[in-house]
């Protein structure tokens, strides 16, 4: 069953055409990568999902059975589709904790004006909410920070803290735009871990942008290729590490069936 279909995704931007009659289909419970040369339309991909950009008429994505198409954020992370962002937007000045606590705030069961007031169910609410966001920290290592302020966080911290406040939203669809970027390979490993441990605790379903194609490889069952924004290839990552215009994609030159595998592996 699929979470996610696509059909005939299109985005431009004056004159340029970002995404081109882009078809995909994310399978529930599957981790499915993303990849494709600087450009290539994977981002706005993400924003189209997300609700971020408009797509173009003819354009439908439908997301768990409901159709999505041109809806805003508030409105498809409330149906359960969370993201991180290639720069990330951490609240430097708030805590780890209550990062946590504003991904979750979507879900807080009391209006703006209970809270104004602080009525006795909006503090047992937010006594609820704090130990639920302790669990998650708990689960994805950074419990022992949760009062320290997120701008005093490591590079690799602040990657976790990116993806521990998006799962605060309880999503469906986990969308990791480029979560690797800037770690070291150990910080990478430690994330990919988290990852696979989140998807197989809550059955998320999720979608991976990222330019370490190793981390893609060894992560997802699944990979679609962009270039210029049109889809070129798509499947399994040993079918993908066979394919040449993936490598031309990246190096514009052929190459021969083992350096390609080899290439996707270690890049």
């Amino acid at each position: 069953m699929n979470l996610l279909e696509i059909k005939g995704l299109s985005k431009r931007f004056g004159g340029f055409r970002a995404l081109s009659g882009i078809d995909l289909n994310v399978r529930q419970g599957a981790v499915h990568g993303i990849i494709g040369p600087n450009g290539s339309g994977k981002s706005t991909l993400f924003n189209m999902i997300s609700g971020v950009y408009l797509p173009e008429p003819g354009s439908q994505i439908v997301f768990n059975g409901t159709d999505i198409t041109g809806k805003p954020s508030h409105e498809i992370a409330r149906l359960g589709v969370a993201r991180t962002f290639q720069m990330l937007r951490i609240f430097e000045g708030m805590s780890v904790i209550e990062n946590m606590m504003v991904g979750h705030h979507g879900l807080t069961g009391y209006s703006p004006l209970a809270a104004v007031f602080g009525v006795k169910s909006v503090r047992s609410e937010e006594r609820r909410v704090r130990a639920e966001m302790m669990e998650l920290l708990n689960f994805i290592g950074l419990a022992d920070y949760a009062e320290m302020p997120a701008g005093e966080m490591s590079g690799g911290q602040r990657r976790l803290l990116a993806l521990g406040r998006a799962m605060a939203a309880k999503p469906k669809l986990l969308m990791l735009d480029e979560p690797g970027a800037g770690l070291s390979p150990t910080n990478v490993d430690i994330l990919l871990d988290t990852v696979r441990a989140l998807q197989q605790r809550f059955g998320l379903t999720v979608i991976i942008i990222e330019h370490i194609l190793k981390l893609v490889m060894d992560t997802c069952e699944t990979v679609s290729v962009l270039e210029h924004g049109e889809k070129i290839a798509e499947g399994t990552p040993a079918e993908i590490s066979a394919d040449h215009r993936v490598i031309e994609a990246y190096l514009g030159r052929e190459m021969k069936d083992e350096e390609v595998r080899d290439f996707l592996r270690s890049a």
